[in-house]
């Protein structure tokens, strides 16, 4: 069975439905200055009002994920402890030394360079993928695009992420929804995937994509 991340969560709503739904991690984001940004106050909010609902209807709980890029461990680290973060996934130019500053485990984001060519593109993802699961961290595969920070919403040639997955466990992002997750997972053969924009509907998550994404995985899986 394919696991799945929905990413970008901005209320206590979305992450219900998402963890009823069946989702394996929850994502939010704290990176400076992109559309999803919650300030950590914000965050602990929702999170802690999550909790508590998910709690009361006996809902099985996913791993708390928090997004970062460029930031100072010690930010990171009083983040992860004020939201209860079960992850920090790192999507800037974080060196693997920095992942040992940090209170708890990494989902590092590898984005693909398609614009090197195949064999580069390849050797190069790879190379940071291994890295990050030799250290027993997680690894998300994107589309890199110049200056963008998190997710871009793109998706890339998912024979690529094949190739520098090989049998090793990651996240495939960027551009699913549920009318192409089935494909992806078809071509790429992930471990888990991952989504934000592709559940949304004008810029906010939406339920009944959450659901249908969801169940399309399933499908698939």
């Amino acid at each position: 069975m394919t696991v799945f991340k929905i990413c970008g969560l901005r209320d206590t709503a979305s992450a219900l439905t998402a963890a009823q739904s069946g989702a394996s991690f929850l994502g939010f984001v704290f990176v400076e200055g992109v559309r999803r940004q919650l300030a950590p106050d914000r965050g602990a909010e929702i999170i802690g009002e999550y909790r508590g609902r998910a709690a009361a209807l006996r809902v099985r709980s996913p791993l708390i994920v928090g997004l970062f890029a460029n930031q100072t461990a010690e930010f990171v680290n009083r983040v992860a402890r004020s939201c209860g973060l079960d992850y920090a996934q790192l999507c800037g130019d974080e060196p693997p030394d920095f992942w040992d500053a940090l209170d708890l485990p990494v989902i590092r984001q590898v984005k693909v360079r398609e614009e090197l060519g195949r064999a580069a593109a390849v050797g190069l993802a790879a190379e940071q993928v291994g890295e990050a699961i030799q250290a027993g961290h997680l690894a998300a595969l994107d589309k890199h695009q110049a200056g963008a920070l998190g997710g871009t919403g793109t998706s890339f040639d998912w024979g690529l992420a094949k190739d520098i997955a090989g049998e090793r466990r990651i996240l495939l992002a960027g551009g699913l929804t549920a009318d192409n997750v089935a494909d992806a997972i078809a071509i790429a053969a992930p471990w888990g995937v991952d989504v934000s924009s592709g559940v949304e509907t004008g810029g906010v998550k939406d339920a009944a994509k959450i659901r249908a994404f969801a169940e399309a995985v399933e499908r698939a899986g």
